[in-house]
């Protein structure tokens, strides 16, 4: 009988013998390019590093204000103007949030503006997503009109519309009915009802970039989806509510969310409409005004603050109002990233 004989294998002599006729390989086919895969591979490593960097600077330029007004906020004042501090503070304290907060009344104005801003955001997404399919599926009368005024919505500031809102909701009226019922219009300013009917009417804020977003994604949308619900014996509203609505979940998520964030930190419409309800927008505002009311009636002098201790207070001020955005964030972050990037594809 003739025995085999089995020999030992060793991995490491493949492994090495494979990169090295890889790597010759490789400098084969450079030659026979006349160096062109040589050339490639810098440039896509110089282009990889370039891209490196930009990153890390815009994420750095977006990033370090934040981490300034933190690392600031934990400070005494005797730190703000020590030259050996940068970033770390030296005695650390609480004292500077538990100021801002009495100043804010931080407690109420978070009340108030977690509710305030999830109904202004649920009347705008309704009534933008009702105008915006309208305008993607539906021809009517004055139709380019009519979305030649919302894109006007998106490019005129609303600071040119202030005179004509105050008059409006100062001497608010309808035809003459309600002058002629009560003796004189209704004073509408100080309350939320304005705010509910601007937006109910697709003026509030970024209404018209919301009309414009929703009725690019309806327009992209087969009409079969709905001639088919059609033929299935739905109705244009059940068609609506049961077909596109569905289907633009992720754009519908998207709009919600820049909604409830832009009122989240409004200031024109908030100081307009809702002054009396003391919004965070409105309360780190006037941060400083306050600050130097508190200390003169402590201390019963005219005695003003240090411009840094001032500051300190408005960036404390500042983080506590953008602190349960950025917790919204980090709850909703995996459904808002999908939502931009499947609104992206399907716009």
């Amino acid at each position: 009988m003739i025995k085999t004989i089995k020999l030992p294998f060793n991995r490491k002599k493949k492994v090495k013998h494979v990169k090295n006729q890889s790597f010759s390989s490789f400098w084969e086919r450079n030659k026979l390019s006349n160096n062109y895969l040589l050339k490639r591979r810098i440039g896509t490593g110089v282009f990889k590093f370039c891209r490196g960097i930009m990153l890390f600077g815009l994420a750095f330029l977006i990033l370090q204000p934040i981490l300034s007004k933190l690392s600031v906020s934990f400070m005494l004042e005797r730190d703000l103007y020590d030259a050996t501090i940068i970033n770390i503070p030296r005695n650390w304290t609480t004292d500077n949030y538990e100021m801002a907060s009495r100043l804010m009344n931080y407690r109420h104005g978070l009340i108030n503006t977690l509710w305030i801003s999830l109904v202004v955001a649920l009347v705008q997404l309704a009534s933008t997503t009702l105008v915006g399919y309208g305008f993607a599926r539906y021809n009517f009368p004055g139709k380019k009109i009519w979305f030649a005024a919302v894109i006007l919505s998106i490019v005129i500031p609303p600071q040119t519309l202030l005179t004509a809102l105050y008059l409006n909701f100062k001497y608010f009226d309808i035809f003459g009915i309600i002058k002629a019922i009560k003796g004189q219009p209704i004073n509408m300013l100080g309350s939320i009802w304005p705010y509910l009917m601007i937006s109910a009417g697709c003026m509030g804020l970024k209404n018209g970039l919301y009309v414009f977003m929703l009725r690019q994604y309806f327009r992209n949308v087969p009409k079969e989806l709905e001639e088919a619900a059609y033929v299935d014996g739905c109705g244009k509203f059940k068609t609506f509510l049961v077909i596109m609505l569905p289907d633009a979940r992720p754009m519908l998520t998207s709009i919600f969310l820049f909604a409830y964030v832009w009122q989240w930190t409004d200031t024109f419409y908030a100081s307009f409409f809702l002054d009396r309800f003391g919004l965070l927008s409105n309360a780190v505002g006037g941060l400083g005004d306050k600050l130097n009311s508190y200390i003169q009636q402590i201390t019963n002098r005219v005695q003003i603050p240090s411009i840094g201790y001032t500051q300190c207070i408005i960036s404390t001020g500042t983080l506590m109002v953008i602190a349960p955005l950025i917790i919204i964030y980090l709850i909703a972050q995996k459904g808002f990233v999908e939502s931009i990037a499947q609104a992206g594809i399907k716009m």
